[in-house]
């Protein structure tokens, strides 16, 4: 291992190398699809990503012979740590050629940083946190990843395996089809049913009241959320930023809340999947990529249902169903027939059993590792 050197990211150069790495690792990878360089670039901001507020981290770089062979993150997240009263530090942004050793370096790098901070596990990959992209894809290689969920070569989780490091949880992702939900006449009955017997209204997002609709989001999302296994609350900050990079790629009909008695009980966030576009424009999005984000819109198959929650009092009483009935149909006008459902906890039983009863299939799954530090 003498002939690995691994040092800091302390230039916008090595930044810039760590980004541009994963053209390495993918080069030949049909699935793949490049992340925008500037969307990268922001997220590893420590002075403007808001993330960094409540957390703090070190980039690495692997090199071999002058060759770069890896990078990896260590992440502190005391937030999570606050809210879980738990000593947990994470890893992320994870690539690496297919070595084992290189892959020990990498992490016993991480490990050792994350142990100097005081900690005593290791968890991952979050890139930053479990409300980015989050978990190891297991299952599902054969297709291109939805917006904003990861993506791996298959090895990663022998070099994970071999490292040492254990499953903690699995994420599930659901294939929904547009055509077997609206062909049901069960789906429909269960989903009128949940909407009638509790008055349930659903309203799509107002870009005229954008500001507003999102101080709605806030209301919702982090009540919805807690009980989740993982689970570290938005800040507002952090939320307000989420919505302004979200806001240009926002399809309103797309976006909904639910009231009963004029109380906000539920919020679903459902995306049309970029990556159809996001993948032809190799990382940049000017001078002329942006334009492709109109022109090519309507030419997207599929949508990801990113977020859909009922705060506590109003789950587990079918209202889940009446939202995924909602955005199916909406999804039809828009000409879009496939939709994701991701992620959603293994143990996560309400969520399963709505996804399953809108006729989903699991088609996906990704893992979060973990070991002790």
């Amino acid at each position: 291992m003498s002939d690995i050197k691994i040092s800091k990211v302390e230039s916008p150069k090595d930044l810039m190398r760590f980004i541009k790495f994963q053209w390495k690792i993918y080069q030949d990878d049909k699935f793949w699809v490049p992340p925008l360089i500037m969307d990268r670039k922001k997220i590893l901001n420590k002075q403007k990503n808001p993330f960094f507020k409540h957390a703090e981290a070190e980039y690495f770089l692997a090199e071999r012979n002058g060759e770069l062979v890896g990078r990896v993150a260590a992440i502190k997240n005391d937030l999570h740590n606050k809210t879980h009263n738990d000593k947990v530090g994470f890893f992320g942004f994870f690539e690496c050629i297919n070595d084992q050793q290189v892959a020990n370096a990498l992490l016993d790098t991480a490990k050792d940083w994350l142990k100097s901070k005081g900690l005593n596990e290791m968890r991952g990959p979050a890139n930053p946190s479990s409300n980015d992209e989050w978990g190891m894809l297991l299952e599902g290689f054969d297709d291109e990843p939805r917006i904003l969920m990861t993506y791996n070569p298959r090895y990663y989780l022998t070099l994970c395996d071999n490292y040492g490091l254990k499953k903690i949880k699995d994420l599930y992702a659901y294939k929904i089809e547009q055509q077997k939900v609206l062909g049901s006449d069960k789906i429909r009955r269960v989903a009128e049913i949940a909407k009638h017997r509790y008055c349930l209204k659903i309203s799509q997002l107002n870009m005229k009241e954008f500001n507003t609709e999102v101080e709605k989001v806030k209301l919702v999302y982090n009540k919805a959320w807690a009980p989740n296994w993982g689970f570290v609350p938005m800040t507002d900050d952090e939320l307000d930023a989420m919505a302004k990079d979200l806001k240009p790629l926002v399809e309103p009909s797309l976006v909904l809340f639910g009231e009963i008695n004029g109380e906000l009980v539920g919020f679903a966030l459902v995306m049309l999947d970029y990556n159809y576009i996001f993948k032809k424009l190799n990382g940049k999005l000017f001078p002329f990529g942006f334009l492709k984000l109109y022109t090519d819109k309507k030419k997207i198959p599929w949508s990801r249902i990113i977020t859909l929650g009922l705060i506590p009092e109003y789950q587990k009483k079918g209202l889940d169903a009446a939202f995924y009935w909602e955005i199916v149909n909406r999804a039809k006008n828009l000409g879009v027939g496939l939709g994701e459902a991701s992620w959603i906890l293994e143990d996560n039983d309400m969520m399963n059993r709505g996804a399953n009863t809108m006729g989903g299939t699991l088609y996906k799954k990704y893992r979060i590792y973990g070991m002790n530090i």
